[in-house]
C-alpha cells in the first residue's frame, strides 16, 4: 500500500490560503466502490480510504510513514505567486485618491 503525502491546494471558491500550509497523508482506495441499486449512492467497505492525517510539516508526515512501515510518495506542491496590490481594497476609500471615484 502506497500512501500519498501532499500539501493541499487552496479552495477554488475562496481567495484565502487557509488549510494550505499543513501536509496531508492519505491512504489509497483499496477496493472498488459499489453502486447501491436502490438509491444510486456509491459505497465501499474500505474504511482506510477515508483516513486523512494532517501534519504541520512535511518531515513529520514522512517520519510517521517511516515509523509505521508505509511505502510513501511525496507530491511536491505547485507554488503560485502572491497577488497583492500595493494599496488593495482600501484604496477605494482613501482620501488622497488621484482621481475621483465615480460610478
Amino acid at each position: 500500500m502506497r500512501v500519498r503525502i501532499y500539501q493541499p491546494a487552496r479552495n477554488a471558491m475562496q481567495s484565502g490560503m487557509a488549510r494550505t500550509h499543513s501536509w496531508v497523508l492519505e491512504y489509497p482506495q483499496a477496493d472498488a466502490r459499489d453502486i447501491d441499486p436502490l438509491m444510486g449512492w456509491t459505497s465501499s467497505d474500505d474504511t482506510q480510504s477515508q483516513v486523512r492525517l494532517r501534519f504541520a510539516t512535511r518531515a513529520e508526515a514522512v517520519d510517521y510513514a517511516r515509523d509505521h512501515d508505509l511505502d510513501y510518495e511525496v507530491v511536491e506542491p505547485h507554488k503560485r505567486s502572491q497577488n497583492i496590490r500595493p494599496r488593495g481594497y482600501g484604496e477605494n476609500f482613501a482620501n488622497d485618491r488621484r482621481m475621483p471615484w465615480t460610478h
